[in-house]
């Protein structure tokens, strides 16, 4: 198991509708992520400066080819369609991604 976290901006005028979209999560989105190998699940959100970070442990063995194959499912591209209007990416972020991976430098069991 891998722990994995990940952080983007939001808009402020899109975070009620981020928040509502999350508590209605579409179920063929959510049974991917399972699919995919990823378990508890959390996305985090931190006012006043507008950033969301998500966490999950990731339990397979190729994380690029779970990615991928997330990535390539019509469903979560129609998510990603719906809300990424409402995030805000950083300009540093490596060609190709969305959510700003993070390193992980401490954890206590």
């Amino acid at each position: 198991m891998v722990r994995m976290g990940a952080v983007i901006g939001i808009h402020p005028d899109k975070i009620d509708e981020y928040k509502r979209l999350h508590a209605d999560a579409w179920p063929a989105v959510l049974q991917k992520i399972t699919d995919c190998n990823i378990r508890n699940y959390v996305i985090y959100l931190r006012q006043p400066e507008n950033l969301l970070f998500a966490h999950f442990e990731y339990h397979g063995d190729d994380w690029a080819a779970d990615a991928a194959r997330m990535a390539e499912d019509p469903v979560t591209q129609d998510w990603w369609a719906v809300c990424g209007p409402c995030q805000r990416k950083f300009d540093s972020v490596a060609k190709g991604e969305w959510w700003a991976p993070m390193e992980e430098v401490f954890f206590h069991p």
